[in-house]
């Protein structure tokens, strides 16, 4: 099926900025088509800009291994739960980056390893409501004979440290609601469905 609107079913009216520090709000006023065929009323919304980002699951194909990273995440402290979480490598694509270029940059700086094939899995807006940003993700291929120790990048305050799984334990995590994190959970989901296909041909 194809969905009934186009980006020109939309009319921004006003676009200002809100916050800006380290990241960046923006008021944005619009109208747009509804489903009778009408325009809306003007309505106004804050919108949250990170920008983009590429995050890469680590896998290594012939241990059936998957390296995760466990670190620190500020919109994860409430209640007693830890905010520290098991996540696959990700970063922010910059001004004249491909997402390749990140997800070889990124998985030198936060696992310390070195990509040697990369496949693509999805692109999809995490919380479309309210932020901007979009994420493509990628699974890598390393070798996870060399994994382990801490990594990141000193001047973003990252403390990273690394782990080597088995798949198949991974997965009882997964399936047991301990991965907390939509980044990694449809990285993890994808790599059930597609993993041995691509197992095949990795190896």
């Amino acid at each position: 099926m194809n969905l009934k609107f186009a980006a020109s079913d939309v009319r921004v009216l006003a676009d200002e900025d809100a916050f800006s520090g380290h990241y960046r709000l923006r008021r944005v006023t619009l109208e747009h088509r509804r489903f009778d065929g009408a325009w809306s009323g003007p309505m106004s919304r804050e919108l949250f800009e990170r920008g983009d980002a590429v995050g890469v699951l680590l896998w290594d194909p012939s241990s059936d291994e998957l390296v995760m990273l466990e670190q620190f995440r500020v919109g994860a402290v409430r209640g007693d739960d830890s905010p520290w979480m098991l996540e696959l490598v990700a970063g922010v694509v910059e001004a004249g980056e491909s997402d390749e270029e990140v997800a070889h940059r990124e998985t030198a700086e936060e696992s310390g390893l070195s990509l040697t094939a990369l496949e693509p899995i999805i692109t999809f807006f995490p919380s479309p409501g309210a932020c901007s940003e979009q994420v493509r993700l990628f699974v890598g291929r390393v070798d996870s004979t060399e994994a382990g120790g801490v990594h990141g990048c000193d001047l973003e305050g990252e403390d990273i440290l690394v782990h080597r799984l088995a798949r198949t334990e991974v997965m009882a995590m997964l399936d047991a609601n301990r991965i907390n994190n939509g980044h990694t959970l449809i990285a993890l989901q994808w790599l059930r469905i597609h993993g041995d296909a691509l197992r095949e041909r990795w190896t």
